[in-house]
């Protein structure tokens, strides 16, 4: 007999699941059949698929649960509501009436071009030029040069003093188109350049002819381009003068039908003494209509007394033809000078300052104050009295590291304007010049003015930092003083109304880094090679050239 195995031990797992097997063959036992297989299907677990074949005990994961949406709370925090009942109580105490309204509207439409009666097509065009809003000196003379009357107007720099006779010429051209229309004086070849640019630009959309005639260049040319009737001619006075006495009547024919003469820089065009541009200025009037049959737009910058004393001549003139004639005069000349808050001639976003130097180390001074780590990226303008030192400068400043090009008299007019082209371009970072940059240029990019040398004639002082902070934008102006030149400064800040403060930058000593850093020996070694090059004739390049000549 063989021996009896024992069973195996049950757990109670098992257990439990051979009872509930039992119980459900019994149950489908009793509903009579076995046909239940679907639902005991549905009772079982849910297989869950693996991830390989070989991975026996790994399962994908369960999504997570979705985050809860964000809700929004209805409570307001004390600060939003301490915030909002301020806010009503100004409106409660400061409510915006409906004249409010009505006058804000207004002063805006003040504002533009199209409420001083300008046309559309010019108004589109100063658009595209990026300017929207008349400035203070456009506001005042716009209207009044429409309505036919002289005008003399006294701004300070950078204030739109050209768009402000440019645009009214323009005007009154489009309305009567004629042969020579309106002319246009300036004292400098590159402001007569830059007014013949911006009235290229103005009128773009209409068919003109602007003439341009400067020294420097081919006369033949102009000459017949002169006796083409162009509408406008910007023109230098000495030059158009020498076209008045020896290119023959036939040329400048078309100059005796002008009816609207511009003297830009007016002060400068009649300004007395030597180098006077004032006999020049004569013969080119005589060319054209007389005053009583033109009209005449004198702009400045400086009111000087020459200029105010054509007001009384224009008013006495007036009331002795009124007394002589019954007929229908001009009207009374409009006077208008545009002055700051300050009454200050001069910008007020410009930083006026002073350097003490000596007078033997002038040039090491310059060095040092254009090397400082505040002015080293700064596009500048280096201001001299006379020819010689902005060509020594100029030599000398490439020698020691710095991107310069120049501005005098002395170049051709090619170069010059190259010169200014390429400053403009940012090619040179600073720029060298005479008074003959001191006019009129409109170069936003300059961010500091240098006085090399103390304008003599505080006008010139004006002028000159003028260059920079225009329109608006922030400028610097350092003045290098000598023992010799306190008594200038102090002319030029009872001119302008305001006082110099002693130039200074954190961290740097001037005096010291001339001293110590050897700076003295470096830049008399670059001044000596520039005076050697000038002596030899030699360009800025170090070509050999003939002697330069003042091309009028």
């Amino acid at each position: 007999m063989a021996p009896s195995q024992s069973p195996d031990p049950i757990s109670e797992d098992s257990a439990s699941h051979h009872s509930s097997s039992e119980s459900e063959i019994d149950s489908s036992s009793d509903s009579g059949g076995v046909t239940l297989d679907t639902e005991q299907n549905q009772q079982r677990a849910p297989k869950r698929r693996r991830l390989s074949e070989s991975s026996t005990d790994s399962y994908i994961a369960a999504p997570p649960p979705p985050a809860p949406l964000p809700t929004l709370s209805r409570i307001k925090r004390k600060e939003d509501v301490a915030r909002e009942a301020q806010a009503a109580a100004d409106a409660n105490a400061n409510p915006v009436l409906i004249k409010d309204a009505l006058a804000a509207g207004l002063e805006d439409a003040r504002s533009s071009f199209t409420d001083l009666r300008v046309a559309p097509w010019l108004v589109g065009s100063l658009t595209t030029m990026a300017v929207r809003r008349p400035t203070a000196i456009q506001k005042a003379c716009i209207p009044e040069i429409l309505a036919g009357r002289d005008c003399i107007g006294g701004s300070r720099t950078g204030s739109g003093k050209t768009i402000a006779f440019a645009v009214p010429m323009l005007q009154k051209w489009a309305e009567d188109p004629f042969g020579v229309f309106g002319l246009v004086l300036t004292p400098t070849r590159e402001l007569a350049l830059q007014i013949y640019e911006q009235i290229k630009a103005l009128s773009a959309p209409q068919s003109m002819k602007p003439l341009l005639i400067t020294g420097g260049t081919d006369m033949r040319s102009q000459a017949l381009a002169l006796s083409q009737r162009p509408h406008v001619v910007i023109a230098t006075p000495g030059r158009l003068a020498d076209h008045i006495h020896t290119s023959g009547a036939d040329t400048i024919r078309g100059l005796a039908r002008v009816r609207m003469v511009i003297l830009d820089e007016a002060d400068r065009l009649l300004s007395p003494g030597q180098g006077s541009m004032l006999p020049d200025v004569e013969t080119c009037l005589s060319a054209v209509p007389s005053a009583a049959e033109r009209q005449t737009l004198l702009f400045t910058a400086t009111l000087t007394p020459e200029v105010r004393a054509l007001q009384s001549m224009s008013s006495s003139s007036s009331s002795s033809s009124s007394s002589s004639s019954s007929s229908t005069t001009k009207p009374p000349i409009f006077v208008t000078e545009i002055t700051s808050a300050n009454k200050s001639t001069i910008p007020p976003t410009l930083h006026q300052t002073y350097l003490q130097v000596p007078l033997t180390h002038r040039e090491a001074f310059l060095h040092v104050l254009l090397s400082t780590d505040a002015n080293a990226t700064k596009p500048a303008i280096i201001f001299t009295n006379t020819t010689a030192t902005a060509d020594l400068l100029e030599r000398m400043l490439r020698r020691l590291g710095h991107r310069t090009t120049s501005l005098h008299s002395r170049l051709p007019q090619s170069e010059r304007n190259a010169n200014l082209a390429r400053f403009r371009a940012s090619a040179a970072r600073i720029l060298v010049a005479t008074d003959v940059a001191s006019r009129g240029l409109d170069i936003p990019s300059v961010e500091m003015v240098v006085n090399y040398d103390v304008p003599r004639n505080p006008d010139d002082y004006v002028h000159r930092v003028g260059r920079t902070a225009r329109a608006g934008r922030k400028g610097e102006s350092v003045t290098l003083v000598g023992q010799r030149d306190v008594a200038l400064v102090l002319a030029i800040e009872e001119r302008v109304g305001r006082k110099m403060v002693e130039w200074e930058e954190e961290g740097v000593s001037v005096e010291t880094r001339v001293v110590r850093d050897g700076v003295l020996k470096v830049v008399g070694e670059a001044k000596r090679e520039a005076a050697g090059e000038m002596d030899e004739g030699r360009d800025v390049l170090g070509r050999r050239r003939v002697k330069l000549k003042k091309v009028r």
